[in-house]
């Protein structure tokens, strides 16, 4: 991408990954997914989602989709991070959408993890209706999910490998095991108690251009 922020971003990620030995971890922050199932918003993909709710003329936003996942991956990114669909999804490690690994041991890809449940009214049924924003299957991509528990989600880094996250129901203090996944990823062995650094990197708009 040429945009300001597509540099910008592609230039974090080069830097955090020369020095993964410091950094064995990057996760990304956004604010829409593009891995997410409930039709009401759905996965960022420019004009392509099931209800597009802005300006007619708005042009289609190329970039996000066809960008942004080249770079995560090409970068390693472990974790993407998003909010904007009221509800709790998380994917399976995947790429290209179809590309999916059902498991999360010697996790290759990222996983995508919407956590937009914390406040504000759920998106339970499509906006003037009773039919249910999630389909009655969902994608292969998506491990778990619900449109129907308000809670917060958690991650802990225990080690260069592997990371615990779980999403805690409001009101619960026991995490339900399809909110509690450790993910392993495929990058050699533990050094032991060495110090390691988490990276945190901010897209603050939901499209390059």
């Amino acid at each position: 991408s040429s945009s300001t922020q597509g540099v910008w971003f592609e230039q974090t990620l080069k830097e955090i990954n020369e020095d993964r030995e410091t950094w064995p971890w990057v996760v990304v922050f956004q604010h829409r997914p593009i891995y997410n199932s409930n039709n009401i918003h759905g996965n960022w993909t420019g004009k392509n989602t099931p209800q597009y709710d802005g300006p007619d003329d708005l042009p289609v936003l190329g970039g996000w989709p066809d960008h942004f996942e080249d770079l995560i991956l090409a970068y390693k990114v472990d974790i993407v991070l998003a909010g904007h669909v009221h509800q709790y999804e998380r994917s399976w490690p995947v790429w290209g959408r179809d590309n999916v690994q059902r498991s999360y041991k010697d996790v290759t890809a990222p996983v995508h993890i919407t956590c937009g449940n914390a406040g504000t009214s759920l998106y339970k049924y499509i906006k003037n209706t009773e039919q249910d924003g999630f389909n009655a299957t969902a994608p292969a991509f998506s491990a778990a999910r619900t449109n129907e528990l308000w809670g917060h989600c958690e991650l802990e880094f225990y080690n260069r490998t592997t990371v615990r996250h779980t999403m805690r129901v409001m009101g619960e203090t026991i995490v339900r095991d399809n909110f509690d996944a450790t993910i392993i990823k495929k990058s050699g062995a533990v050094r032991g108690e060495q110090a390691f650094f988490v990276g945190f990197v901010m897209v603050l708009f939901n499209y390059f251009i």
